[in-house]
């Protein structure tokens, strides 16, 4: 639940996970009920607020995540109802949207050997074409999207972790390294490009080293405009935290990117995550494709 603007103190915090069949809701909700969320799954939106109203007095259920998605079938079509009454009591859950790319999700459910929930006997790419389509809107208003295409589900539980652990005191950031030639991170929240840099990749003895090794990060970070572009963005998610902490936005990622991933991307976001560390801003740092070819 967001903050105070939208509910009372007594009020439980309550969040909505949804997203993608296959992308791994069943891993982020145990990861929940680990850290002591109560956890509601497949519940028909239309009893979100009969949900809300029988733990509002109970103390000992303070943080509810409730689960919601396509398997509820005409259901799920009463999602975007119910979710405009519990804000007409000054109620806004935060929204966790789980994402994945399709070669992954046709992957998962080959492995799986289990239809996928809109399929009906057809391909299951066009079944997820199809949700993609009904969760369009869902996932453009999602207060945190985590694409779980190269997470295993140890990486899956970690992000929740940071996302959801305890109290919510401040920003929590994830900065996540990432090749441009394998394509942009679809859960990131700001991305900045790293090519303005010389790349080590075409210094023989920096080649097969990464942004990790002190010889490469040196190399970067003292590159003209690396130290200008740190103390710029440094201050720039500062600047914005504020506005997400007001919007009830308490987790954002930031995509740092170069060609490949490996050297100037990797660099920059492990001295950029000492920044945010500093400013107070807790953060998880993944190097997203470090180690491909």
């Amino acid at each position: 639940m967001s903050s105070g603007e939208h509910a009372g103190a007594e009020s439980p915090e309550l969040l909505l996970v949804t997203g993608m069949s296959g992308a791994g809701k069943t891993a982020a909700t145990a990861a929940l009920d680990d850290l002591g969320w109560f956890v509601v799954d497949n519940l028909p939106p239309s009893l979100l607020m009969d949900l809300v109203t029988t733990v509002t007095d109970r103390t000992d259920l303070r943080r509810v995540a409730v689960v919601a998605d396509v398997r509820g079938g005409v259901f799920f079509g009463e999602l975007r109802g119910a979710l405009d009454r519990l804000g007409e009591h000054g109620i806004r859950p935060t929204v966790l949207f789980l994402e994945a790319g399709d070669e992954s999700l046709v992957r998962r459910f080959e492995s799986a050997r289990r239809p996928h929930p809109l399929q009906a006997g057809g391909r299951v790419l066009e079944a997820i074409e199809r949700e993609r389509e009904e969760l369009a809107s869902l996932r453009a208003a999602a207060d945190t999207v985590v694409d779980t295409s190269l997470l295993n589900v140890h990486e899956l539980a970690e992000r929740v972790r940071a996302a959801f652990s305890g109290p919510e005191v401040g920003l929590r950031a994830i900065v996540v390294s990432f090749g441009f030639k394998y394509g942009l991170p679809v859960d990131a929240d700001m991305v900045a490009d790293m090519r303005f840099l010389p790349n080590p990749h075409w210094v023989p003895h920096l080649r097969t080293l990464n942004g990790r090794d002190a010889e490469v990060s040196d190399y970067v970070l003292t590159q003209p405009g690396a130290e200008e572009f740190l103390n710029h963005y440094d201050d720039l998610v500062g600047m914005v935290s504020q506005g997400y902490l007001r919007e009830g936005k308490r987790f954002v990622t930031v995509g740092i990117g170069c060609t490949g991933g490996k050297h100037r991307s990797v660099a920059m976001t492990e001295a950029l995550a000492q920044r945010l560390r500093k400013q107070g801003i807790e953060t998880l740092v993944v190097h997203r494709d470090l180690g491909r070819e």
